[in-house]
Protein backbone atom coordinates (compact mmCIF):
# COMPACT_ATOMS: atom_id res chain seq x y z
CA UNK A 1 0.00 0.00 0.00
CA UNK A 2 1.14 3.49 -0.88
CA UNK A 3 2.69 5.31 1.85
CA UNK A 4 -0.10 8.35 1.59
CA UNK A 5 -3.16 5.52 1.29
CA UNK A 6 -1.80 4.31 3.89
CA UNK A 7 -1.50 6.90 6.33
CA UNK A 8 -4.85 8.39 4.97
CA UNK A 9 -6.74 5.04 6.04
CA UNK A 10 -4.97 4.64 9.18
CA UNK A 11 -6.11 8.56 10.02
CA UNK A 12 -9.59 8.02 9.02
CA UNK A 13 -10.03 5.01 11.18
CA UNK A 14 -9.04 6.70 14.05
CA UNK A 15 -11.13 9.75 13.21
CA UNK A 16 -14.15 7.16 13.05
CA UNK A 17 -13.14 5.88 16.57
CA UNK A 18 -12.57 9.54 18.23
CA UNK A 19 -16.02 10.00 17.40
CA UNK A 20 -17.31 7.24 18.59
CA UNK A 21 -15.69 6.72 22.09
CA UNK A 22 -15.15 9.41 24.98
CA UNK A 23 -13.88 6.68 27.16
CA UNK A 24 -9.87 7.62 28.04
CA UNK A 25 -8.64 4.12 28.23
CA UNK A 26 -10.50 2.24 24.92
CA UNK A 27 -9.84 5.60 22.87
CA UNK A 28 -5.93 5.01 23.82
CA UNK A 29 -6.52 1.05 23.23
CA UNK A 30 -8.03 2.23 20.01
CA UNK A 31 -4.75 4.47 19.19
CA UNK A 32 -2.25 2.31 19.73
CA UNK A 33 -3.95 -0.99 18.08
CA UNK A 34 -4.21 1.34 14.82
CA UNK A 35 -0.35 2.36 14.82
CA UNK A 36 1.10 -1.34 16.05
CA UNK A 37 -1.35 -2.55 13.05
CA UNK A 38 -0.83 0.32 10.41
CA UNK A 39 3.22 0.17 10.88
CA UNK A 40 3.46 -3.70 11.09
CA UNK A 41 5.04 -3.31 14.67
CA UNK A 42 5.17 -5.67 17.17
CA UNK A 43 4.48 -3.55 20.24
CA UNK A 44 3.37 0.54 20.63
CA UNK A 45 2.33 2.14 23.57
CA UNK A 46 0.96 5.70 24.94
CA UNK A 47 2.73 7.35 27.92
CA UNK A 48 0.99 9.84 29.58
CA UNK A 49 2.64 12.57 31.95
CA UNK A 50 1.32 12.66 35.73
CA UNK A 51 2.36 16.21 37.20
CA UNK A 52 2.25 15.22 40.53
CA UNK A 53 4.81 12.54 40.31
CA UNK A 54 6.69 13.89 37.64
CA UNK A 55 6.43 10.88 35.40
CA UNK A 56 5.35 9.30 33.12
CA UNK A 57 3.37 6.03 33.39
CA UNK A 58 1.65 3.75 30.38
CA UNK A 59 -1.67 4.31 29.87
CA UNK A 60 -1.86 1.47 26.94
CA UNK A 61 0.87 -1.11 25.87
CA UNK A 62 0.10 -3.54 23.70
CA UNK A 63 2.32 -5.99 22.62
CA UNK A 64 4.50 -9.30 24.81
CA UNK A 65 5.19 -7.14 27.40
CA UNK A 66 2.39 -4.57 27.85
CA UNK A 67 0.78 -6.31 30.86
CA UNK A 68 4.30 -5.91 32.75
CA UNK A 69 4.56 -2.41 31.39
CA UNK A 70 1.31 -0.93 32.94
CA UNK A 71 3.14 -1.39 36.17
CA UNK A 72 6.10 0.72 35.58
CA UNK A 73 6.51 4.59 35.91
CA UNK A 74 9.43 6.03 34.39
CA UNK A 75 10.49 9.17 35.61
CA UNK A 76 10.25 12.12 32.81
CA UNK A 77 13.24 13.07 31.78
CA UNK A 78 14.63 9.17 31.26
CA UNK A 79 14.69 6.94 28.43
CA UNK A 80 13.86 7.83 25.11
CA UNK A 81 10.73 8.50 25.91
CA UNK A 82 11.54 10.85 28.22
CA UNK A 83 13.42 12.46 25.47
CA UNK A 84 11.01 12.78 23.41
CA UNK A 85 8.63 14.16 25.86
CA UNK A 86 11.28 16.38 26.83
CA UNK A 87 12.25 17.79 23.85
CA UNK A 88 8.70 17.48 22.37
CA UNK A 89 10.66 16.04 19.21
CA UNK A 90 10.20 12.96 17.58
CA UNK A 91 12.53 10.04 17.19
CA UNK A 92 13.46 7.32 15.67
CA UNK A 93 16.40 4.83 16.78
CA UNK A 94 16.68 1.59 14.75
CA UNK A 95 19.84 0.03 17.01
CA UNK A 96 18.92 0.62 20.46
CA UNK A 97 21.95 -0.69 21.87
CA UNK A 98 24.11 2.10 20.22
CA UNK A 99 21.69 4.76 21.81
CA UNK A 100 22.77 6.18 25.14
CA UNK A 101 19.38 7.58 25.76
CA UNK A 102 17.75 4.21 25.68
CA UNK A 103 16.92 2.76 29.39
CA UNK A 104 17.60 -0.88 29.24
CA UNK A 105 15.68 -1.89 32.51
CA UNK A 106 12.95 -1.73 30.91
CA UNK A 107 13.57 -4.81 29.28
CA UNK A 108 15.19 -6.63 31.82
CA UNK A 109 12.05 -5.80 34.00
CA UNK A 110 9.56 -6.28 30.95
CA UNK A 111 11.22 -9.38 29.68
CA UNK A 112 10.60 -8.35 26.06
CA UNK A 113 13.83 -7.43 23.48
CA UNK A 114 13.59 -3.77 21.79
CA UNK A 115 15.54 -3.85 18.77
CA UNK A 116 14.73 -0.61 17.21
CA UNK A 117 11.73 1.97 18.07
CA UNK A 118 9.71 5.15 17.02
CA UNK A 119 8.79 7.53 19.68
CA UNK A 120 6.85 10.80 18.67
CA UNK A 121 5.31 13.53 21.28
CA UNK A 122 1.84 14.01 21.98
CA UNK A 123 1.36 18.12 21.89
CA UNK A 124 -1.92 19.85 22.78
CA UNK A 125 -1.73 23.91 22.98
CA UNK A 126 2.08 23.82 22.61
CA UNK A 127 2.08 21.35 25.94
CA UNK A 128 3.20 17.94 25.98
CA UNK A 129 1.22 15.18 27.74
CA UNK A 130 2.66 12.52 26.61
CA UNK A 131 3.80 10.10 23.96
CA UNK A 132 3.35 7.27 21.25
CA UNK A 133 5.99 4.45 20.58
CA UNK A 134 5.89 1.91 18.28
CA UNK A 135 8.36 -1.03 18.97
CA UNK A 136 10.34 -3.50 16.60
CA UNK A 137 9.09 -3.83 12.95
CA UNK A 138 8.02 -7.37 12.09
CA UNK A 139 9.84 -8.32 9.52
CA UNK A 140 13.11 -7.30 11.55
CA UNK A 141 13.34 -4.26 9.01
CA UNK A 142 14.16 -0.51 10.36
CA UNK A 143 11.46 2.15 10.73
CA UNK A 144 11.83 5.12 7.82
CA UNK A 145 11.38 8.41 7.85
CA UNK A 146 7.65 7.95 6.34
CA UNK A 147 6.94 5.93 9.10
CA UNK A 148 7.60 8.91 11.61
CA UNK A 149 5.69 10.90 9.63
CA UNK A 150 2.71 8.84 9.61
CA UNK A 151 3.01 8.28 13.24
CA UNK A 152 3.20 12.07 13.91
CA UNK A 153 0.10 12.49 11.95
CA UNK A 154 -1.63 10.04 14.17
CA UNK A 155 -0.07 11.44 17.58
CA UNK A 156 -1.32 15.09 16.57
CA UNK A 157 -4.81 13.57 16.12
CA UNK A 158 -4.81 11.68 19.26
CA UNK A 159 -3.30 14.19 21.05
CA UNK A 160 -5.82 16.18 20.35
CA UNK A 161 -8.74 13.71 21.36
CA UNK A 162 -6.76 12.32 24.56
CA UNK A 163 -7.33 16.17 25.51
CA UNK A 164 -10.93 16.22 24.08
CA UNK A 165 -11.30 12.63 26.76
CA UNK A 166 -10.10 14.00 29.40
CA UNK A 167 -12.61 17.41 29.11
CA UNK A 168 -15.49 15.03 28.12
CA UNK A 169 -14.26 12.92 31.69
CA UNK A 170 -13.87 16.54 33.41
CA UNK A 171 -18.06 17.69 32.03
CA UNK A 172 -19.56 14.47 33.23
CA UNK A 173 -18.17 14.86 36.89
CA UNK A 174 -19.44 18.17 36.53
CA UNK A 175 -23.14 16.54 35.70
CA UNK A 176 -22.47 14.42 38.24
CA UNK A 177 -22.25 16.77 40.98
CA UNK A 178 -25.10 18.86 39.29
CA UNK A 179 -27.16 16.01 39.63
CA UNK A 180 -26.01 14.45 43.30
CA UNK A 181 -27.23 18.26 44.54
CA UNK A 182 -30.44 17.96 42.33
CA UNK A 183 -30.87 14.68 43.87
CA UNK A 184 -29.91 16.12 47.66
CA UNK A 185 -32.57 18.78 47.08
CA UNK A 186 -35.40 16.30 45.75
CA UNK A 187 -35.02 14.56 49.03
CA UNK A 188 -34.79 17.55 51.05
CA UNK A 189 -38.31 18.10 50.19
CA UNK A 190 -39.54 15.29 52.98
CA UNK A 191 -36.93 14.94 55.70
CA UNK A 192 -38.60 10.72 55.46
CA UNK A 193 -37.12 10.01 52.13
CA UNK A 194 -33.41 11.68 53.04
CA UNK A 195 -30.97 9.97 51.10
CA UNK A 196 -33.63 8.22 48.98
CA UNK A 197 -32.58 8.62 45.77
CA UNK A 198 -28.77 7.80 46.39
CA UNK A 199 -29.69 4.56 47.73
CA UNK A 200 -32.45 3.70 45.04
CA UNK A 201 -29.11 4.43 42.82
CA UNK A 202 -27.37 1.98 45.34
CA UNK A 203 -29.76 -0.94 44.72
CA UNK A 204 -30.40 -0.27 41.35
CA UNK A 205 -26.07 -0.36 40.38
CA UNK A 206 -26.20 -3.29 42.24
CA UNK A 207 -28.38 -5.33 40.37
CA UNK A 208 -27.30 -3.85 37.14
CA UNK A 209 -23.39 -5.18 38.10
CA UNK A 210 -24.88 -8.73 38.82
CA UNK A 211 -27.06 -8.91 34.84
CA UNK A 212 -23.47 -7.60 33.64
CA UNK A 213 -24.86 -4.82 32.19
CA UNK A 214 -22.44 -2.69 30.44
CA UNK A 215 -20.48 0.48 31.78
CA UNK A 216 -22.22 2.88 29.57
CA UNK A 217 -25.55 1.28 30.91
CA UNK A 218 -24.78 1.42 34.02
CA UNK A 219 -23.92 4.77 33.97
CA UNK A 220 -27.33 5.80 32.42
CA UNK A 221 -28.70 3.55 35.46
CA UNK A 222 -26.77 5.79 38.04
CA UNK A 223 -27.95 8.88 36.70
CA UNK A 224 -31.54 7.67 36.50
CA UNK A 225 -31.13 6.46 39.77
CA UNK A 226 -30.30 9.63 41.31
CA UNK A 227 -32.94 11.75 39.21
CA UNK A 228 -35.53 9.36 39.47
CA UNK A 229 -38.17 11.42 41.65
CA UNK A 230 -36.40 15.06 40.40
CA UNK A 231 -40.39 15.65 39.50
CA UNK A 232 -41.41 15.88 43.09
CA UNK A 233 -39.69 19.60 42.65
CA UNK A 234 -43.53 20.13 41.14
CA UNK A 235 -45.36 18.42 43.55
CA UNK A 236 -46.77 20.40 46.44
CA UNK A 237 -45.73 19.57 49.88
CA UNK A 238 -48.34 18.90 51.26
CA UNK A 239 -49.34 16.09 49.70
CA UNK A 240 -45.82 14.88 49.26
CA UNK A 241 -45.09 15.11 53.19
CA UNK A 242 -49.09 14.67 54.28
CA UNK A 243 -49.05 12.08 57.90
CA UNK A 244 -51.78 10.22 56.21
CA UNK A 245 -52.47 7.45 53.59
CA UNK A 246 -53.59 9.69 50.32
CA UNK A 247 -56.58 10.51 48.90
CA UNK A 248 -57.76 9.14 45.54
CA UNK A 249 -56.77 12.80 44.14
CA UNK A 250 -53.68 13.41 45.84
CA UNK A 251 -52.31 10.14 44.48
CA UNK A 252 -53.28 10.99 40.93
CA UNK A 253 -51.63 14.36 41.54
CA UNK A 254 -48.42 12.68 42.76
CA UNK A 255 -48.56 10.03 40.04
CA UNK A 256 -47.61 12.88 37.58
CA UNK A 257 -44.14 12.93 39.16
CA UNK A 258 -42.58 10.86 36.48
CA UNK A 259 -44.03 12.77 33.81
CA UNK A 260 -42.81 15.89 35.10
CA UNK A 261 -39.60 14.70 35.57
CA UNK A 262 -39.14 13.58 32.08
CA UNK A 263 -40.25 17.04 30.92
CA UNK A 264 -37.78 18.67 33.33
CA UNK A 265 -35.00 16.69 31.63
CA UNK A 266 -36.12 16.95 27.79
CA UNK A 267 -34.38 19.74 27.24
CA UNK A 268 -30.78 18.13 28.02
CA UNK A 269 -29.64 15.70 25.55
CA UNK A 270 -26.74 14.16 27.89
CA UNK A 271 -29.87 12.87 29.81
CA UNK A 272 -31.84 11.84 27.28
CA UNK A 273 -31.75 7.53 27.76
CA UNK A 274 -31.94 8.56 32.11
CA UNK A 275 -35.06 10.62 30.34
CA UNK A 276 -36.71 7.37 29.79
CA UNK A 277 -36.00 5.20 32.91
CA UNK A 278 -37.19 8.63 34.70
CA UNK A 279 -40.27 8.75 32.89
CA UNK A 280 -41.30 5.01 33.26
CA UNK A 281 -39.75 4.15 36.72
CA UNK A 282 -43.70 3.58 38.28
CA UNK A 283 -44.42 0.91 35.47
CA UNK A 284 -45.49 -2.43 36.62
CA UNK A 285 -44.06 -5.97 34.97
CA UNK A 286 -47.88 -6.71 34.65
CA UNK A 287 -49.21 -3.85 32.92
CA UNK A 288 -51.13 -1.80 35.89
CA UNK A 289 -48.54 0.39 36.87
CA UNK A 290 -48.27 4.22 35.40
CA UNK A 291 -48.19 6.59 33.56
CA UNK A 292 -48.14 4.27 30.34
CA UNK A 293 -49.10 1.00 31.75
CA UNK A 294 -46.23 -0.71 29.79
CA UNK A 295 -46.05 -4.23 31.03
CA UNK A 296 -43.42 -7.12 30.24
CA UNK A 297 -40.28 -6.06 27.92
CA UNK A 298 -42.02 -2.66 26.55
CA UNK A 299 -40.59 -1.37 29.99
CA UNK A 300 -36.95 -0.31 29.64
CA UNK A 301 -34.79 -2.77 31.34
CA UNK A 302 -33.59 0.27 33.67
CA UNK A 303 -36.67 1.49 34.29
CA UNK A 304 -37.53 -2.18 35.79
CA UNK A 305 -34.48 -2.04 38.24
CA UNK A 306 -35.42 1.02 39.56
CA UNK A 307 -38.54 0.21 39.96
CA UNK A 308 -37.79 -2.89 41.85
CA UNK A 309 -34.85 -0.85 43.85
CA UNK A 310 -37.52 2.62 44.69
CA UNK A 311 -39.69 0.03 46.23
CA UNK A 312 -37.35 -2.06 47.93
CA UNK A 313 -36.53 1.40 49.36
CA UNK A 314 -39.46 2.90 50.56
CA UNK A 315 -40.78 -0.60 52.28
CA UNK A 316 -37.88 -0.49 54.62
CA UNK A 317 -37.49 3.15 54.90
CA UNK A 318 -40.17 5.00 57.52
CA UNK A 319 -42.87 6.96 56.27
CA UNK A 320 -45.11 9.60 57.53
CA UNK A 321 -47.58 7.20 57.08
CA UNK A 322 -46.59 3.95 58.12
CA UNK A 323 -43.68 2.19 59.52
CA UNK A 324 -40.53 1.05 58.56
CA UNK A 325 -40.89 -3.18 56.98
CA UNK A 326 -38.28 -5.35 58.33
CA UNK A 327 -36.05 -6.12 55.15
CA UNK A 328 -37.13 -9.93 55.42
CA UNK A 329 -40.42 -9.01 55.11
CA UNK A 330 -39.65 -6.70 51.96
CA UNK A 331 -37.64 -9.63 50.57
CA UNK A 332 -40.81 -11.74 51.08
CA UNK A 333 -42.48 -8.95 48.86
CA UNK A 334 -40.21 -9.22 46.34
CA UNK A 335 -40.36 -12.73 45.89
CA UNK A 336 -44.28 -12.68 45.88
CA UNK A 337 -44.30 -9.54 43.35
CA UNK A 338 -41.92 -11.79 40.95
CA UNK A 339 -43.18 -11.54 37.59
CA UNK A 340 -46.05 -9.09 38.38
CA UNK A 341 -44.74 -6.30 40.09
CA UNK A 342 -41.21 -6.80 39.05
CA UNK A 343 -39.46 -8.18 35.92
CA UNK A 344 -38.66 -11.58 36.98
CA UNK A 345 -34.34 -11.03 35.67
CA UNK A 346 -34.34 -8.20 38.20
CA UNK A 347 -36.19 -10.20 41.25
CA UNK A 348 -33.89 -12.74 40.78
CA UNK A 349 -30.84 -10.30 39.89
CA UNK A 350 -31.70 -8.50 43.60
CA UNK A 351 -32.67 -11.60 45.39
CA UNK A 352 -28.90 -12.99 44.29
CA UNK A 353 -26.77 -10.14 44.94
CA UNK A 354 -28.72 -9.78 48.46
CA UNK A 355 -27.99 -13.31 49.40
CA UNK A 356 -23.99 -12.71 47.77
CA UNK A 357 -24.39 -10.27 50.93
CA UNK A 358 -23.34 -7.09 48.09
CA UNK A 359 -22.85 -3.57 49.95
CA UNK A 360 -25.85 -2.59 51.18
CA UNK A 361 -26.65 0.82 52.96
CA UNK A 362 -27.71 0.59 56.50
CA UNK A 363 -30.72 2.20 55.96
CA UNK A 364 -31.97 1.64 52.71
CA UNK A 365 -34.63 -1.19 51.84
CA UNK A 366 -38.14 -1.41 49.59
CA UNK A 367 -41.12 -0.75 48.65
CA UNK A 368 -44.65 -2.56 47.66
CA UNK A 369 -46.30 -0.08 45.24
CA UNK A 370 -49.46 0.48 46.81
CA UNK A 371 -46.86 2.15 49.70
CA UNK A 372 -45.24 4.06 46.88
CA UNK A 373 -45.42 7.74 46.23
Amino acid sequence: MDDNVKTLDLLQNLGRKVGEVFELSELVEHIVRMCRVGLKASAASVLLYEEKSHSLYFEVAQGEAGKALRKINIRSNSGVAGWVFKHSTSLIVNDVSKDPRFDHSMDKTSGFVTRSLICVPLIVHRETIGVLEVLNKLDGGDFTSQDKELLESVGSLAAISLENSRLHKSVLAGYKSTIEALASAIDAKDASTCGHSRRVMEYALMCGREMRLSQKNLEVLEYAGLLHDIGKIGISDNILCKPAVLTPDEFKIIRNHSIIGGNILKDVPFLEPVRELVIHHHERYDGQGYPDGLASEQIPLGARLLALADTFDSMTTDRYYRAALSKERAISEIKRGRGTQFCPAASDAFLSAYDKKLPFSDNAGLEDERMTR
